[in-house]
């Protein structure tokens, strides 16, 4: 099959809007230094990710009234989260990263493109990704030599397989950059521009209630200690280019989209807490744990993980709101990256255990207790980089996402939620993104898992057999 033809029709770019447009104004120059947190992101700049709205499945206005009206709410929420419209810029005279939100940074790159021979219907139907349509539908930061862009918008018509007729949508892609935001940041980004472009007048009060100051993060050593990490893992800044072992081979890897149902997911917290005293899994450890069990025993059976081996889950923990990371805790109002590592361990010969539950049990009772040790000291395992390079990157599971990231409510601007929603940057043999699923999932959870193609089939046949 032929790789999908993007065409470019015009790429412009968008300020935040001026406050006569209502709007804020903003000073002449705005920095704000990059925190030790958003410091390990430089180099690691890109969340990508898709929207897909299918035209067979909801109403959606002509291609140039999309455009028209996504691209003044990118406007209208740009004049609120300013970071997204700055730049990351080097300051050489203290070797400080930070981001200029002053009026000189131009604005976000808008490119709006046309797309043949991507079906809208399969795109956002089918389990399996199609890989090279997703990453086309979104676009790429400028990044690698600061200053760097923030965030980067794509707006695609999915002509579909027969015209309009037939499969055709539209796709928004976006790119942000990770030292700016987080997750939590990206979603609630993406439900402020919707309710914009929606004319949801309410978004405005909570939009405006973010703050942006990196001082707010008050971990020990401050900016001193951000400094540090930028000579860490960017010591030739401005350069900042991407590790190529992070990326190489990512469009090799097989991705697959699984819905857990709420049902499915009360039935697997119950055969834990049988199966494991003391153990009372959250629906986040009881995914967790299921994803990381069906990836070790793949690895297992193919001969890529012994008994003996060391195996490791990794995730991230939001900060905000704990008293335990820094004093005074970090707002919830608080716009930017704000998270900080976990890193579960377990014997493989645990997780394999063919004795009923055992496995899935023992993976639970390590997630929780992985969980319950960064509720006490949430910075222990801040500096995440340097603890995922001390364990083997063929027995890791890398976690990312929530339960609770609202990936397809938020996301309606106005024609309705989209059909499909994805993270384009999964990177790693064993990611797992989760965002809470579609309102057709019933209010369980999506979690899309990149896998070798070899063994995407093996995994498949495991993390089902527990969903029953």
């Amino acid at each position: 099959m032929a790789p999908p033809s993007v065409t470019i029709i015009e790429e412009t770019r968008v300020a935040a809007a001026a406050a006569a447009d209502g709007g804020t104004t903003r000073e002449p120059s705005v920095l704000f230094k990059l925190s030790a947190l958003d410091a390990q992101w430089i180099t690691l700049p890109l969340i990508q990710r898709v929207l897909v709205f299918d035209a067979g499945a909801g109403d959606i206005p002509p291609f140039d009234a999309v455009v028209a009206s996504l691209r003044a709410s990118l406007s209208a929420t740009l004049a609120r989260l300013i970071p997204l419209a700055g730049r990351i810029v080097h300051l050489p005279d203290s070797g400080d990263a930070a981001i200029d939100c002053s009026q000189n940074g131009g604005g976000v790159r808008f490119v709006v493109a046309e797309c043949d021979g991507v079906d809208a219907t399969r795109l956002a139907g089918d389990a399996d990704h199609d890989v090279e349509a997703f990453e086309r539908l979104a676009p790429v930061l400028e990044a690698e030599v600061l200053p760097a862009e923030t965030m980067a918008v794509q707006v695609t018509r999915l002509a579909g397989a027969g015209g309009e007729e037939r499969g055709g949508g539209v796709a928004i892609g976006v790119a942000m950059h990770h030292a700016v935001v987080d997750g939590r940041s990206v979603w609630r980004f993406i439900e402020a521009w919707a309710a914009a472009c929606r004319g949801d007048e309410a978004w405005r009060e909570e939009a405006a209630a973010a703050t942006f100051d990196r001082a707010a993060v008050a971990i020990p050593g401050g900016e001193e200690l951000a400094r540090g990490v930028l000579r860490n893992y960017a010591p030739n800044l401005p350069v900042a280019t991407v590790p190529e072992f992070l990326v190489k081979g990512r469009l090799k890897l097989s991705r697959r989209t699984f819905t857990v149902a709420p049902p499915q997911i009360h039935r697997l917290k119950h055969r834990i807490i049988s199966a494991a005293a003391g153990v009372n899994p959250s629906t986040f450890v009881t995914l967790a744990s299921l994803a990381w069990v069906s990836f070790v025993k793949t690895k297992h059976a193919a001969g890529e993980i012994a008994d003996d081996d060391d195996v490791h889950l990794f995730f991230f923990i939001d900060i905000r709101g704990r008293a335990a990371a820094v004093d005074p805790p970090v707002s919830d109002s608080f716009f930017g990256t704000c998270i900080s590592g976990c890193l579960a361990a377990a014997a493989a010969r645990d997780l394999v255990a063919d004795c009923g539950d055992a496995g899935l049990a023992a993976a639970a009772a390590a997630v929780q207790g992985e969980v319950r040790r960064a509720a006490e000291d949430p910075l222990a395992r801040w500096e995440w980089m340097s603890l995922v390079g001390r364990v083997p990157l063929d027995r890791l599971v890398n976690m990312s996402g929530s339960t609770r990231f609202p990936a397809y409510e938020a996301a309606d601007f106005g024609w309705g939620s989209p059909a499909r929603t994805e993270l384009v940057t999964m990177n790693h043999d064993g990611q797992v993104v989760l965002v809470a699923a579609a309102a057709g999932g019933g209010g369980g959870v999506q979690a899309s898992v990149a896998m070798k193609p070899a063994q995407m089939e093996a995994f498949t046949s495991e993390f089902e057999s527990y969903l029953g």
